[in-house]
């Protein structure tokens, strides 16, 4: 390593210093550059942080950390198939999803454990089934495309069909949608995900 400057480095640059424990660089990277993605993400996502600064050394700790199964750190496993920026923000929405998660199972312990322990997995299944090609669309990138979308209402008929299973009359049902009203928005809700999908992620189409 020859620099501490970002901005002269390349992402595989920035991971191998943040990994080295540069100082420098994960301040710069992290703190600075980053900063703004992090305060907007701690701005419209669930977490018991005081500030955005304690946010971020969340994520630090949370990057940084050794798994026990593997050995490896979370940031030791990013492939570089995105920008790093983009891959950052991923992991802090869906570090902010998991937290909410657990906040709720712990409030609704009783009543809600049913429903808690299965978000997951229909998460994925829902994920997996979205798929006409070999793209993998993590639960992580569903997340961050579905808090991109400008149109909240788009945004939940998405999430109640795909994400929490629900039929077609039930997803209208619960939007009080007529079904013609319904299909309409449906059909543009999938324009608007796969704008933004391509735009940010680079998979393709996904519907």
């Amino acid at each position: 390593m020859t620099t501490t400057d970002i901005s002269q480095m390349d992402d595989r640059m920035v991971v191998n210093a943040i990994l080295l424990r540069n100082q420098k660089v994960t301040q710069q990277y992290l703190y600075i550059k980053c900063y703004p993605l992090f305060k907007s993400v701690y701005d419209n996502y669930y977490t018991d942080c005081q500030s955005c600064v304690e946010f971020i050394n969340e994520i630090y700790v949370h990057l940084m950390t050794p798994r026990i199964d593997t050995g490896l750190c979370k940031l030791q496993t990013f492939q570089f198939g995105s920008t790093l920026t983009t891959w950052i923000k991923t992991v802090a929405v869906y570090y902010c999803y998991e937290r909410y998660r657990r906040r709720q199972k712990v409030a609704f312990v009783e009543e809600k454990t049913e429903y808690a322990d299965g978000i997951s997995d229909r998460f994925e299944q829902a994920a997996a089934s979205l798929y006409e090609d070999e793209s993998d669309l993590s639960r992580q990138d569903l997340e961050v495309i579905l808090a991109m979308m400008p149109n909240k209402r788009y945004s939940m008929i998405i999430r109640l069909h795909y994400v929490d299973c629900l039929t077609n009359e039930e997803t209208a049902a619960a939007l009080r949608m007529s079904m013609d009203n319904y299909y309409n928005k449906h059909r543009r809700a999938k324009i608007q995900f796969n704008e933004i999908l391509r735009k940010e992620s680079s998979y393709g189409k996904l519907f």
